[in-house]
């Protein structure tokens, strides 16, 4: 949080870091796409939408490749996957189905 570029040097007041807090937690959970859960939103995922936004991704995507497959100079794209699990620090005793953010 603190390292976002709209942090204060100083809240000014309780009810300004009250209120800083809300704007932040509403932007990071609504609109900010985590690159550790599949650029998806917290609440997508939370709320089960992300089943439905992977499967529009990747009509999306292969549309995108039958239009232009020249730009795909590898394979047809898919769109990124939803880990089973994310952690911040995850436990060495842990299965390997799972991605790792500092997000």
């Amino acid at each position: 949080m603190k390292y976002r570029p709209d942090f204060p040097a100083r809240f000014d007041s309780i009810i300004h870091a009250r209120r800083h807090s809300r704007d932040f937690f509403d932007w990071y959970n609504n609109t900010h796409r985590h690159s550790g859960i599949a650029l998806m939103r917290p609440a997508d995922v939370h709320y089960g939408r992300a089943p439905a936004i992977t499967a529009a991704r990747g009509t999306a995507l292969d549309a995108a490749y039958d239009r232009h497959p020249e730009r795909f100079v590898q394979h047809a794209p898919v769109p990124p996957q939803l880990a089973d699990t994310t952690w911040i620090n995850r436990p060495a005793d842990t299965p390997n189905r799972t991605q790792e953010t500092t997000h």
